[in-house]
């Protein structure tokens, strides 16, 4: 995709285009949900992976730092319910590149990617400690808080 310019440096931002470079976003997402927030494996990895576009966060030494997940078409019509929607998910960065606009880099990266493939809305599970992160990007709640993998999360929406 692109260089971002965050924090001190610049991360480059890129679709995943290899199994080398997935098993890199699975480790990102391994160390937050997994270690950090106790989400079992088995609920983390899901059978949504093969079908989506997965971004990949890279620092200036190569390191893996952030990923994110981007589900469209048929797979975000069934799961959303709404056409033209896409839905954005597994948003994780590492905890040595918090704070330093990552996040908003990536969830910028998925908007563009699915503005790419016709979509007019994007949608997200946030856990509720996150909400405010997603308001300040544009994001909008939805319906009541609800209950993911043990998480309190909640549906939030932005159009295009």
């Amino acid at each position: 995709m692109r260089a971002e310019p965050v924090g001190d440096g610049t991360v480059d931002i890129r679709v995943v285009g290899s199994e080398r470079e997935f098993e890199l976003a699975k480790a990102v997402r391994h160390e937050v949900f997994v270690v950090e927030q106790g989400i079992a494996p088995e609920l983390e990895y899901d059978e949504l992976d093969a079908g989506s576009t997965h971004l990949l966060a890279l620092d200036p030494t190569g390191a893996p730092v952030g990923t994110a997940r981007l589900i469209s078409g048929e797979p975000a019509m069934e799961l959303t319910g709404v056409a033209g929607r896409v839905l954005l998910g597994r948003l994780a960065v590492s905890a040595r590149a918090r704070g330093t606009g990552l996040g908003s880099a990536l969830v910028g990266a998925v908007e563009r990617a699915g503005i790419e493939l016709g979509a007019t809305e994007c949608e997200l599970h946030a856990q509720v400690q996150a909400l405010g992160f997603y308001q300040r990007l544009g994001y909008t709640a939805e319906g009541p808080v609800y209950d993911d993998a043990g998480i309190p999360h909640r549906t939030m929406v932005k159009a295009f």
